[in-house]
């Protein structure tokens, strides 16, 4: 168990290794044990020093209570430590006792670090890590130890430092043109702390660069008199020259100096023209929110992890508004790209699923709209075994006796039973040349039976009712030329409204909503409810229930009827996200990224683009077609460069990674899959990056044949289960690894599902566990034609045929 200790604030402990378990800590002086030798940082504490900082007038037997005290709290840190075995934590040495906490164990060092990092960073990266550092605060400092005097440094200390932190905060945010957003902070800081000086400076500045010369004065005027009647002293220089310069003027204080230049102008007078004209406790300022946390999620690192956290905090404010139309809108809106198919929170995102569900049922029950539930859409067989889908996939649009081409099932050899050929290990899908996809349509509803899955005939865009599909052209949607994006930023065609800042995706919009025929509204209704229903889809990822397998089919019959093309982009998300009932459907995964990748390149969905790129490059790795892989890589890159989107290249090193290992090349493997895992740390996805590594240098040992790593301190992360039998047989322990094995769960429904099943297999091959061999054979058949989790992009164990050869099949 990796643990973490919380010290801004009350004291407390968590388990890092099981989602931030709190640790019971006992009473009061158990916590004030634990709070001193934080404070020493792993230095030793004697016994002797302990008992004087604990007691005023200490009893004789207050050693013994020390040392009561430091075993408890040994029990709670270190609970599965074997009977007399040392303590790796709470350590004993000479006279007293040391903490040898990592150096990121403990929220106030990793404040310390963030803080430090952050003064040597441009504005754009600090600001990102100061609003990480600031947001480790629950409260003060060793709260209930305020009047301790062994904590009052420390206290003292970490506070200074924080005013220093929100102060540099301030700044970045001026410097990268976003006054408004530092005025608040400003204020309330002030609220506290009225003398630090460099605060009203900053305080003035901010407001004088959002159009409020008056104010700016106001607040100088007033620093002025408080420095002067409570502490009689003057103005510092600083503040001085800013009042001459806002009297006059200067041409320096304006924002397009700052760091952007035009950009960073328009920002800021944009900000604050929104901030002087919409009401704070406006409706319209929680969509406008939703909208910049879609794209603050793009940006990696602290912008993903602060996208996430305020996306719970919007939904929830909406949701105590009770409008669920306005919910629906703020939930849907947020249709950030996933590739990941391990949740980051999950947590979180139950949050989301939970709010998304109430949603649908408001919007049922107010509008009296049909169960989302269809009419001809049976939920799937929550019983059905492992490694078996039913005969057909209900797609929507099975009640009409169609099925897209790219929903049929695969059969083992990694052929769809459509007559068509699908490319296979190998063997290189049909590309435009120079333009990766964009020149034929992805396989879908428009794919006749004279055409080869990937491609549509010119001009013929069907959707599998005889009528051509509408926006298969260079058109928007009904034949509207495609003109413009959301204020916000998002990609998307302009439906719904010409009026600037109109709906750019079919969800209702501020210039739609509310008017119209009732068939128009249907519309609306059906689009905000394909929305929520994608949403439940991307967010139920991993899991064994058919809910969100439900959720996608539903969403991308409604799409596609509305023949909403960012809506659709959004539904298809959420159907690679469910394509993992079992093993062996990379070209169904495949079909729908090249579906993505057209659909995006025609209507300006850069980010779904990007998507749809990553899951080809994800599919072709699986079926062994390396060539096509680096191209999907190649346009990857491209897009993200060009578009800011610094998250795909964390994907493509990986690939590469991959790509080493898979071509037999294990030692340059190894070290690239160390440098691309240097990519992950900071990048705001922890559901990727915990135990990534050691599972992909695992996998490299078992494809040679080699042991297990066997380093006590290596973090497997969630895939501790399937690790530890062959971890335990690499230290010759057998009996354990049989135990283990007989443990190890299902593997989620996810990108690693081959992998983990594999891992499974060459445990139980080396134990000889027929039931187990037979489990995890049954599981791979389907895959027989991949190689084993190549499908994550990321990592492999070498081709699933040599696996199940060994297992007897």
């Amino acid at each position: 168990m990796r643990v973490g200790f919380g010290v801004l604030g009350p004291v407390v402990a968590w388990d890092r290794d099981a989602d931030g378990r709190a640790i019971a800590l006992k009473g009061p002086r158990h916590r004030a044990v634990l709070a001193r030798l934080i404070v020493a940082r792993r230095r030793v504490v004697p016994v002797s020093r302990l008992v004087e900082d604990l007691w005023t007038a200490p009893s004789p037997g207050a050693v013994g209570a020390v040392r009561t005290f430091v075993a408890a709290l040994r029990r709670a840190l270190e609970p599965d430590r074997p009977p007399r075995a040392p303590a790796r934590l709470l350590v004993t040495e000479g006279p007293g006792y040391a903490l040898r906490a990592d150096a990121d164990a403990v929220d106030a060092w990793r404040f310390e670090q963030d803080v430090a990092a952050a003064a040597t960073l441009p504005p754009d990266g600090a600001l990102a890590r100061l609003e990480e550092a600031l947001g480790r605060w629950r409260g003060p400092a060793y709260a209930e130890f305020a009047d301790e005097g062994w904590a009052r440094g420390e206290r003292s200390r970490l506070a200074e430092l924080r005013l220093h932190a929100v102060e540099r905060q301030a700044e970045a945010r001026l410097a990268l043109g976003r006054a408004a957003e530092a005025v608040p902070d400003l204020e309330a800081h002030l609220a506290e702390h009225p003398w630090r000086e460099g605060a009203w400076r900053a305080l003035a500045l901010a407001l004088y660069r959002t159009g409020r010369q008056g104010d700016a004065l106001a607040v100088l005027r007033r620093a002025r008199t408080l420095l002067v009647e409570q502490l009689g002293l003057d103005p510092g220089p600083e503040l001085r020259r800013l009042e001459s310069d806002i009297l006059a003027q200067a041409p320096h204080l304006a924002p397009a100096t700052a760091r952007g230049g035009g950009a960073a102008q328009v920002w800021a007078d944009a900000a604050a023209a929104y901030d002087r004209t919409v009401a704070s406790g406006a409706r319209t300022r929680l969509e406008s929110t939703v909208g910049l946390l879609r794209d603050l999620s793009m940006t990696g690192g602290g912008g993903l992890l602060t996208a996430r956290r305020q996306r719970v905090a919007a939904v929830a404010a909406a949701e105590e508004l009770g409008d669920p139309e306005l919910t629906a809108r703020v939930i849907g809106a947020y249709d950030v790209p996933a590739i990941w198919t391990r949740l980051d929170d999950p947590e979180q995102a139950a949050t989301i699923v939970a709010a998304a569900e109430r949603t649908l049922a408001a919007l049922a029950a107010g509008l009296e709209a049909p169960d989302d539930r269809l009419p001809g859409v049976e939920p799937p067989d929550h019983g059905e075994p492992s490694g078996q889908t039913p005969d057909r996939e209900s797609s929507g649009h099975e009640a009409s006796g169609h099925e897209a081409p790219h929903h049929r099932e695969p059969d083992h050899a990694g052929h769809e039973p459509t007559g068509h050929e699908t490319p296979g290990p190998g063997t290189s899908e049909p590309e435009a040349p120079g333009h990766e996809d964009h020149g034929h349509e992805a396989p879908g509803r428009g794919a006749t039976a004279h055409e080869a899955p990937g491609r549509v005939a010119p001009g013929h865009a069907d959707t599998g009712h005889g009528a051509p599909r509408r926006g298969a052209s260079g058109h928007g949607v009904g034949g509207r030329e495609v003109t413009g994006r959301w204020v916000s930023g998002r990609e998307a065609v302009g439906r719904g409204s010409s009026a600037p800042g109109g709906d750019g995706r079919g969800a209702p919009g501020h210039s739609t909503f509310g008017r119209g025929t009732a068939g128009e509204a249907a519309t609306r209704h059906d689009a905000i409810r394909a929305r929520l229903l994608a949403t439940v889809a991307v967010e139920s990822r991993g899991g064994h229930s058919g809910r969100g397998r439900q959720a996608a089919r539903q969403a991308e019959e409604i799409a596609r009827r509305l023949d909403d093309p960012a809506l659709l982009a959004f539904a298809l998300n959420g159907v690679f996200m469910q394509s993992f009932d079992r093993a062996g459907l990379a070209p169904r995964r495949d079909a729908t990224g090249a579906e993505l990748i057209a659909l995006s390149a025609r209507h300006g969905l850069v980010a779904f683009e990007v998507l749809g790129h990553l899951i080809r490059l994800q599919a072709r790795s699986a079926l062994a077609d390396f060539a096509s892989a680096d191209r999907h890589a190649a346009a990857a890159e491209r897009l993200g460069e060009r578009h800011e989107r610094p998250l795909v290249k964390v994907f493509t090193e990986w690939y590469r990674a991959l790509r080493l290992a898979a071509t037999g090349r294990a030692d340059e493997a190894e070290a690239a899959y160390r440098d691309a895992a240097t990519r992950l740390d900071g990048a705001g996805m922890p559901g990727l990056e915990r135990g990534l590594l050691p599972l992909a240098l695992l996998c490299l040992r078992v494809e040679r044949g080699r042991p297990a790593p066997t380093d006590p301190d290596l973090d497997w992360g969630p895939y501790a289960p399937w690790a530890r039998p062959l971890v335990l047989l690499a230290r010759d322990r057998r009996a354990e690894a049989a135990a283990a094995l007989r443990t190890v769960p299902e593997p989620p429904r996810d990108l690693l599902l081959e992998a983990l099943w594999c891992l499974t297999g060459r445990a139980a091959i080396a134990l000889g566990d027929r039931e187990t061999m037979a489990r995890a054979r049954t599981a791979l058949a389907p895959a027989a034609a991949e190689l084993a989790g190549a499908g994550s992009g990321l990592l492999t164990l070498g081709p699933v045929s040599l696996h199940l050869a060994d297992l007897g099949g």
